[in-house]
């Protein structure tokens, strides 16, 4: 059975990247009238979850052999930023989902075979936060812990934790490792994601008590930072060459490019008919406005042209067989993790030159500037985090922060 699935897996047609992105676009006036019930419920709706999988979203950075596309990264980034346009909260969802796919595709092959060997349709959750208490014993290890923030959990089947494994011998550093484990091996608490921003996320906490997890089914932090993986014997396109945390950090950035977008065009509507109370201006001919939202704009089409560009430049040198320096891949890190800062402040200009109207929850503006101002929280949306790697490459050294 499981043969048979992937074998007609593998063998369907790959759509052109065009056609995502366009199936994307279309999806975002449906996503705009779930946006609503997507927070109140702090999850992103089943239905959507069902179109994404017939759309074949899931599927863009996931291995041919498993019925993916294995297609450029920068497919998967747009595909985002226009579900994020209808709903932030979503596309965040399906950029952390979406890209878990690349990661498993790094996991020993016996792993990929029990997640995806009976349903290539399989999705994984995540939450990378070091916080498992690990035990070594045969065969792999035991691991306990509560995590936090593990975006889409109820959708998935699979779940991707960190923890760091204590030494083997004395002298020797720590490992730093992702634990993949199936849904029979922990709880979802889904009391605890309540939130001013990206509500529909569905970021649960994830509950593990004591359950034993193969050596297989663990991924090192180490062969991700060296590009080294052992998945890479089974799946060897230039695609999954590529450093893992490239693909994440920019999963939690994109989406922001889809909020600002629709914060914009909210401000543009607002502003069309806005005219002031108090002063009995209207907001349309006010050029303070004005240069708020042309220079939101343009930066957003500069940032985004700078990421796409990154990409592009990562495969290039990935296809012709080459490391990527580590002077790149600090600074690539870097330009992805100040694009949710930058994209807030930019919608925040905007929102305080909207008047008081703009404040309330029936607002177009306020959930895109509720949702951005949340992203900023994120770890790899802390530039700070990154600028002494940038620094210290720019002179010759080596990193000091492995996740690049």
């Amino acid at each position: 059975m499981a043969s048979a699935a992937l074998s007609d897996s593998a063998s369907a047609p790959v759509p052109a990247p065009e056609e995502l992105v366009a199936r994307a676009k279309a999806m975002i006036p449906v996503l705009k009238s779930r946006a609503a019930r997507c927070v109140a419920e702090r999850d992103v709706p089943a239905e959507t979850i069902r179109e994404f999988h017939e759309a074949g979203f899931f599927r863009i950075l996931q291995p041919r052999r498993w019925g993916g596309y294995e297609m450029n990264p920068n497919v998967f980034f747009d595909v985002q930023k226009a579900l994020a346009e209808g709903c932030m909260s979503t596309g965040w969802m399906f950029g952390v989902v979406g890209c878990h796919p690349y990661e498993l595709a790094l996991f020993h092959d016996e792993a990929q075979q029990e997640v995806w060997g009976s349903d290539t349709a399989t999705l994984a959750s995540s939450s990378y936060q070091p916080v498992g208490k690990v035990t070594r014993v045969e065969g792999g290890f035991r691991l306990s812990g509560r995590w936090g923030f593990s975006t889409g959990s109820v959708h998935c089947d699979w779940v991707l934790l960190g923890a760091v494994v204590p030494p083997a011998s004395e002298g020797e550093a720590p490992d730093m490792r992702t634990f993949l484990l199936p849904r029979s091996d922990y709880a979802i608490d889904r009391d605890c994601w309540h939130v001013f921003g990206l509500q529909g996320t569905g970021s649960h906490d994830v509950i593990v008590d004591d359950v034993f997890v193969p050596e297989y089914r663990t991924h090192r932090a180490v062969d991700g930072f060296r590009c080294s993986n052992p998945g890479q014997a089974e799946n060897d396109a230039a695609l999954f060459t590529l450093p893992w945390a490239q693909v994440f950090v920019r999963s939690v950035s994109t989406a922001a490019f889809g909020g600002a977008r629709a914060a914009v065009n909210a401000a543009i509507e607002i502003m069309q008919s806005r005219i002031s109370t108090n002063t009995g201006k209207a907001a349309k001919a006010d050029p303070f406005l004005h240069a708020a939202i042309a220079r939101a704009h343009a930066q957003i089409l500069e940032m985004e042209a700078t990421l796409r560009i990154t990409f592009d430049e990562l495969m290039d040198i990935a296809g012709r067989g080459e490391s990527i320096p580590m002077e790149k891949r600090a600074l690539f890190a870097y330009n992805s993790s100040t694009v949710v800062r930058r994209l807030a402040e930019l919608v925040d200009d905007m929102m305080q030159l909207l008047g008081g109207r703009a404040i309330y929850m029936s607002s177009p503006i306020i959930q895109p500037w509720l949702d951005l101002n949340a992203g900023r929280a994120h770890v790899a949306n802390d530039p700070s985090n990154r600028t002494a790697d940038v620094v210290g490459t720019m002179l010759g050294e080596a990193p000091g922060f492995t996740f690049l």
